[in-house]
């Protein structure tokens, strides 16, 4: 590393857990973020400060003036714009050094495939089933690991799926396929820094996932009550019928 990056990850390189070697995997590392809303907005900026070496920025979303109370990588002026543009041109701010890959079109399964295969871990940051199952899925196929949030009204939740580990459940065990779709925050509204809360728990799971230290969630579900300021953890038990993982 160079002098300056030194000295812009010097508080990382201080903690004995990542040192320079630390560092080093970090910006040799790719993330996917599927998701520049609430949640991924705060998981790509630490991640991006943090120094992870490439980014791929995956949203089909125009920023609109709605989303500005909580989706802080946007700015007044990126309304109208595609999150994915409004996003990189923050975090090249943010940080110059990183490669900052923008995926503006819906992903299918063939490209999503494609995405997740080049990942070192990805983010699920998305609001909707459909888009988590298909994300839950290609992760499961390709082995990669899954950092999954949500977050709506005062609760949000986090779970990660280290599919490494061939006995890990996978999403669709936690919620099956046939069941009732959730709310969302347009219906119900959202709390704005709940969805901070969540967003840098999944890039703090994530780098610990880069960097193979500490305890991570993976195969429990971190539920957080914002109104009570609450937090409860549960394990995520296999699903011997799920038509994923079993």
């Amino acid at each position: 590393m160079q002098d300056e990056q030194l000295l812009r990850y010097s508080r990382q390189i201080f903690l004995p857990e990542i040192d320079v070697v630390g560092q080093q995997v970090l910006l040799s590392s790719r993330v996917l973020i599927l998701g520049l809303g609430g949640l991924g907005s705060p998981a790509a900026m630490y991640l991006a400060s943090g120094g992870v070496g490439t980014l791929a920025l995956a949203d089909f979303d125009d920023v609109d003036l709605s989303n500005l109370q909580r989706q802080v990588v946007h700015g007044t002026s990126d309304v109208g714009s595609p999150k994915t543009a409004s996003a990189a041109k923050r975090l090249t701010e943010m940080n110059p050094d990183i490669e900052l890959i923008e995926l503006s079109e819906k992903l299918n399964e063939k490209t999503l495939q494609a995405q997740v295969e080049l990942a070192n871990v990805v983010l699920d940051c998305t609001d909707n089933f459909s888009s988590r199952f298909l994300i839950n899925k290609v992760c499961f196929q390709q082995r990669t690991p899954l950092v999954n949030g949500s977050a709506v009204g005062f609760g949000g939740q986090l779970a990660v799926f280290d599919f490494s580990n061939a006995s890990t459940p996978c999403y669709q065990c936690l919620y099956p396929v046939e069941g009732p779709d959730g709310d969302h925050c347009s219906d119900t509204g959202v709390i704005g820094p709940l969805v901070g809360v969540i967003g840098s728990l999944q890039a703090l799971e994530s780098l610990k996932i880069i960097l193979s230290i500490g305890q991570t969630l993976a195969a429990k579900l971190l539920l957080f009550d914002a109104f009570e300021s609450r937090w409860h953890s549960v394990s995520i038990p296999a699903d011997p019928d799920c038509s994923i993982c079993s």
